[in-house]
């Protein structure tokens, strides 16, 4: 059994919320996920975020499910290209769009067996009883100077590029992904989220909220409310799955 909610808002500084989430969860346990921060203006990151969204959602549902349990990986994938291409069509249409890009964090969840894509710096966290881990690696400037040891993680929260990604949907004619995939057993938690969240949470409060906070429907509200009591100079989008 499976358990999924989300949550999404403009924080307190920004006058719009360029984030945009999509969660089914069907009646069979197939669990599908989304998660796009969007960026390019402020009308821009809206339509970025939304067409992402809309794209990868629609290839998703229009797929018979015996076909997406076959090759979730590849159909992820071909969500996420034509997400790319719904973008990167519309930037160069449109003159109010001209160089708009989106984050992508999306999850596939079928009888514990988990699939992620992501592109950009919204992440992916796997929780349970061992801890947290971060399952996806951003594609930022930060990132990268971390995987090189250049910045401690802990340096790399409060370092003056760490919102500077080197990835997005829409930047390119075509988007360059990565995929992971991993167990999930019961009692185990999944957050997606954008980075308005994760620049302002720890993992350790992340960790707190999911396993030993109050009850889970109201984890992804706790969390918003911490990021909003600290200043969320950001939009935050969080969604939350618990494998029951």
């Amino acid at each position: 059994m499976i358990q999924a909610w989300g949550i999404t808002d403009k924080g307190v500084v920004r006058s719009q919320n360029q984030d945009s989430y999509y969660l089914n969860l069907a009646k069979d346990g197939l669990l599908m996920a989304i998660v796009c921060d969007g960026m390019g203006g402020a009308r821009a990151g809206n339509v970025a975020s939304t067409l992402a969204v809309e794209a990868a959602s629609d290839y998703l549902e229009g797929l018979p499910e015996e076909e997406l349990l076959r090759d979730p990986g590849g159909h992820l994938t071909q969500a996420a290209a034509l997400a790319n291409d719904a973008v990167y069509l519309r930037a160069i249409q449109d003159d109010d769009c001209r160089g708009m890009g989106t984050t992508m964090v999306a999850a596939l969840l079928w009888e514990g067996k988990l699939h992620i894509l992501n592109i950009g710096d919204s992440r992916a966290y796997h929780m349970g009883e061992e801890g947290i881990t971060k399952v996806t690696r951003d594609h930022s400037v930060v990132e990268d100077l971390v995987h090189r040891g250049e910045l401690t993680p802990e340096e790399a929260r409060s370092h003056p590029q760490k919102n500077l990604i080197t990835r997005a949907l829409g930047a390119e004619p075509e988007a360059r992904v990565d995929l992971y995939e991993l167990e999930m057993k019961p009692g185990d938690f999944l957050l997606l989220c954008s980075d308005g969240l994760s620049n302002l949470l720890t993992d350790q409060e992340l960790l707190f909220e999911a396993i030993y906070g109050e009850a889970p429907e109201s984890c992804c509200q706790r969390m918003l409310d911490i990021a909003l009591s600290r200043g969320a100079p950001d939009n935050v989008t969080a969604v939350l799955i618990q494998m029951m």
